[in-house]
């Protein structure tokens, strides 16, 4: 007769101890998700607060900081690489981040060590985005509260209280863009990066809108690349949309 050892049998404790892990690891990833985005923010702020704030002026962070971090939180088991990436986009795209990003100023690293120096075309991108963010912000405002002015009862309001829209604002916004001969030009000066050849740390092209920008990868997953833009911003994109001179 074949005589069993105590490693060829299983213990019957030892199901509950899966079934307990299991659900332990979906207690944690539940957790995971209620963690809000700020609240990321905020753990970053008390873990690298060199680096990162959440109130008063904030430092325009190094190009390609999103790895560092990543290697530094792999055990950190509230943040993972998908929250700390939209933490990362929300903080830049605030405008309290963009108005730090000013010529002649340093990003710093997670240790707040100061990393290379902002020049004229980061911080004109940087402001240029921050002035979009408020016309849009400050024109949904201004809709919102037309909106609820607008009627009383149901009786329209007098048109004459509304502001008249003037000629000169659509003017201001037609120069923002360009014409498509000139997107023709530009395009054609750039070259499309093999699938092969993208690698973290890469300085690139990333075609967002009208003209393409400078930018460095921080993340390769498949067909999605996730790039850091020179003002500090970072953005989930296409290969396809990644090129070089």
């Amino acid at each position: 007769m074949e005589t069993k050892t105590e490693s060829d049998v299983t213990k019957p404790e030892d199901a509950p101890v899966e079934a307990a892990t299991d659900q332990a690891s979906e207690s944690q990833t539940a957790e995971q998700k209620r963690i809000s985005t700020k609240e990321i923010i905020a753990h970053l702020a008390e873990k690298f607060p060199a680096c990162f704030s959440i109130k008063g002026p904030a430092k325009p962070l190094k190009i390609g900081i999103f790895q560092e971090l990543a290697e530094k939180l792999a055990d950190d088991e509230l943040v993972s690489k998908t929250r700390l990436r939209q933490a990362l986009r929300h903080y830049t795209s605030s405008w309290r981040y963009l108005k730090a990003i000013k010529v002649g100023a340093h990003r710093v690293d997670v240790d707040g060590n100061q990393a290379a120096e902002i020049d004229q075309e980061q911080a004109d991108y940087a402001d240029k985005t921050l002035k979009e963010s408020q016309e849009k912000f400050g024109n949904k405002n201004t809709k919102d509260n037309a909106g609820k002015s607008s009627y009383k009862g149901n009786k329209p309001a007098n048109k004459g209280s509304l502001p008249a829209r003037k000629p000169k604002d659509k003017a201001k916004f037609k120069t923002v863009k360009s014409s498509p001969r000139a997107q023709a030009k530009v395009a054609a000066k750039l070259k499309p990066v093999e699938s092969s050849a993208v690698k973290v740390g890469q300085a690139v092209k990333v075609q967002l809108g009208n003209a393409p920008l400078d930018a460095v990868i921080t993340e390769v997953s498949g067909d999605e690349v996730s790039v850091q833009l020179n003002s500090g911003m970072v953005v989930k994109t296409q290969i396809k949309n990644i090129f070089t001179e």
